[in-house]
């Protein structure tokens, strides 16, 4: 489990492709201070395993399944990626319950710059527009961020300085592909009201 407040930007440092699988190699530095084999770290908002560990990286292994539900296999070597540590139980939740589970992804459309902030709108994927809300959240590349604005088949997020500059959508280009997570409470709310009797 994770919030979706990233801790550091990390970087791929090797792609090893497999028969049905990637190994990546991620170079980081804070996410590794505690860091155990077997421990789970986000990469880009998807819930990974350390296999191997070095002082300034770590190996995870990604099979076909992670492949063919986020970009995780549109990377390549030096690409830059959001990197979160599991979320411990004894601090506190700055960001939304994450899972690390990615449900979808998405395009960026648009990206209007303003002096403070600016503006993200994102591809709403028809299948999940009933889990996403106006000031509801939701997680982008392992971001925890607010929804802004909705429409019918788009959203759009606000993005101040700090997130700008800590995070890939700094430099995030339009027609950029990205991994969507929408609120898990939603969707066990969801399926809880629809097995009522």
């Amino acid at each position: 489990m994770f919030t979706g407040i990233i801790e550091e930007l990390g970087s791929v440092s090797d792609i090893t492709a497999l028969d049905d699988s990637i190994r990546l190699r991620i170079s980081a530095k804070l996410v590794l201070s505690d860091a155990q084999l077997g421990d789970s770290i986000a990469v880009n908002g998807v819930c990974l395993t350390v296999a191997e560990r070095t002082e300034d990286s770590f190996v995870a292994d990604c099979m076909q399944e992670t492949l063919d539900r986020s970009s995780l296999g549109t990377l390549s070597v030096g690409d830059a990626v959001n990197l979160e540590r599991a979320a411990r139980v004894d601090s506190r939740l700055d960001g939304h319950i994450v899972q690390g589970h990615v449900d979808a992804t998405t395009t960026l459309l648009s990206r209007e710059h303003s002096q403070n902030w600016d503006v993200l709108r994102f591809a709403l994927p028809a299948h999940l527009a009933r889990y996403v809300v106006e000031k509801g959240s939701i997680c982008i590349n392992g971001t925890s961020l607010t929804v802004s604005a909705l429409g019918p088949d788009y959203f759009e997020v606000s993005l101040i300085p700090v997130t700008l500059r800590e995070t890939v959508f700094g430099e995030l280009p339009v027609g950029g592909v990205v991994n969507l997570e929408v609120d898990v409470i939603a969707k066990y709310v969801e399926r809880m009201l629809g097995q009522r009797t």
